[in-house]
């Protein structure tokens, strides 16, 4: 690839775009009970995502960009716990009907820092008071260096499908360097347990972009990691934002690789996933053939939310605990971030609330385009334009980052479908700035492109 597209493209800051418009850009909630109403007005028939974020951790990886709080004490954890029962009953009493929950993510933090016996009480209360579908996926992020026995028991009882795993990476150096220190041993041996209690589906997180990391260490780890037999890969840039997670200042910002060297690493792991079987999905992610993310892939119905790349069909998705995030019919709602100041909320009875956003008609016409562009390297603005309501030369007339795009030969276009070249896909996000009618005016700093 030309040295000058990964200089030009590589080291620009933007959004991931997990959600459009992105959280940066959502407003206080100025109009009391919004939220309230938007649960309200759910479909009765509509099937609804769960997230629950928990918010803690035993020790800090310096890499991480997670809103979460360390505590060896297990009171924090335990309080916490009793404001999310409490913030569950007070969405059931809003609602005053079942919810017909169909998809649940527990994410952090460190989820699986929760007791076994307080993880099976929570998902009962979840299933008792919001009503579950009859099919229900459940997804845990874990780390594996702290997952005991009886917690895979109770995963597994309570009927958790999918486990993802944080690797980063085996290489002894950097995980030095991120204060993370995991053996290849321990994680088969939770791989190992996991299965045994039925969590059959597997992730693995990989980061590249690390202090001293390599290619070949990269590809180390892919190897080692691809011999304990994952169903998906998640495979992401290392985000360096000190400014914004003093904790990153840890990190020695002399031993990270530069944007040449960071999409060295990015294609050297993709190539390897690819060797062994694993099919590439959108920018970042990575599914053996028969995995329902490559099946999505090959259909045409690839999804992307908060979670990254899904399969998740839910048009609803709550967010429930500190700094947690949800989508609506009608917008997002973010839930207050200090956990302190979400416990008193939601003490108080109230729901915890703290932003949300309406869609206009134009926003869901941009967001479109991007989750098809982020997913499928495709967006036909035409029909998405029509089925919207608008002339698609509204998103392309004077559109100067798109022709920049084009004259630098990164995307092509025929008539109003844009397509972006496989060689260069590590520029999506770009071409999906392109689309962002809120970018420019934005003050906050994104991670690099690659």
């Amino acid at each position: 690839m030309e040295q000058s597209v990964i200089e030009k493209y590589g080291e620009a800051r933007l959004p991931r775009y997990t959600s459009y418009p992105t959280a940066p850009h959502f407003s206080p909630e100025i109009i009391p009970g919004t939220y309230g109403r938007w649960l309200r007005s759910i479909p009765a028939t509509q099937t609804t995502s769960l997230y629950l974020h928990i918010p803690f951790c035993r020790s800090m990886c310096w890499y991480c960009g997670c809103h979460t709080t360390i505590t060896e004490k297990d009171k924090p954890i335990l309080d916490y716990l009793e404001m999310l029962h409490r913030e569950v009953d007070l969405i059931a009493k809003e609602r005053g009907g079942d919810f017909n929950v169909g998809e649940i993510h527990f994410g952090g933090g460190t989820p699986t820092i929760i007791e076994p016996r307080e993880f099976i009480t929570l998902m009962d209360a979840l299933r008792s008071t919001l009503g579950f579908a009859s099919r229900v996926n459940t997804a845990v992020e874990i780390d594996p260096r702290r997952l005991q026995p009886e917690m895979m028991d109770a995963l597994g009882r309570s009927g958790v499908t999918r486990a993802s795993l944080g690797v980063q990476s085996f290489d002894p150096k950097v995980q030095k360097a991120i204060n993370r220190i995991q053996s290849a041993e321990t994680t088969s041996e939770c791989v190992t347990g996991l299965r045994q209690n039925g969590v059959n589906a597997i992730n693995f997180d990989l980061i590249y972009g690390l202090p001293y990391q390599t290619v070949e260490s990269c590809i180390e780890t892919v190897e080692t990691a691809v011999a304990m037999g994952p169903d998906r890969f998640s495979v992401f840039g290392y985000a360096h934002i000190p400014s914004f997670k003093k904790h990153q200042r840890l990190i020695n910002e002399a031993a990270l690789p530069n944007a040449r060297e960071r999409h060295a690493q990015a294609e050297a792991i993709a190539q390897r996933l690819v060797a062994a079987g694993y099919q590439r999905i959108g920018l970042d992610h990575f599914a053996l053939p028969e995995d329902e993310l490559a099946i999505a892939q090959r259909e045409g119905h690839l999804h992307r939310n908060f979670q990254g790349y899904t399969t998740d069909t839910c048009e609803t998705l709550i967010g429930l605990g500190a700094s947690a995030i949800g989508k609506l019919g009608q917008g997002y709602h973010q839930n207050e971030v200090p956990p302190g100041l979400y416990a008193n909320r939601v003490a108080a009875g109230e729901l915890p609330t703290s932003k949300t956003y309406g869609l206009t008609t134009e926003d869901r016409l941009r967001a479109d385009v991007i989750e098809r562009l982020m997913c499928d390297f495709k967006a036909d603005i035409g029909a998405l334009s029509a089925a919207h309501g608008f002339d698609p030369e509204y998103l392309l007339t004077g559109n100067n980052a798109l022709e920049a795009l084009e004259r630098d030969g990164l995307v092509r276009r025929i008539d109003a479908v844009v397509w972006v070249d496989h060689q260069h896909r590590f520029v999506v996000r770009a071409v999906a700035a392109a689309f962002d009618a809120y970018l420019a005016g934005s003050a906050r700093t994104y991670s690099t492109a690659a």
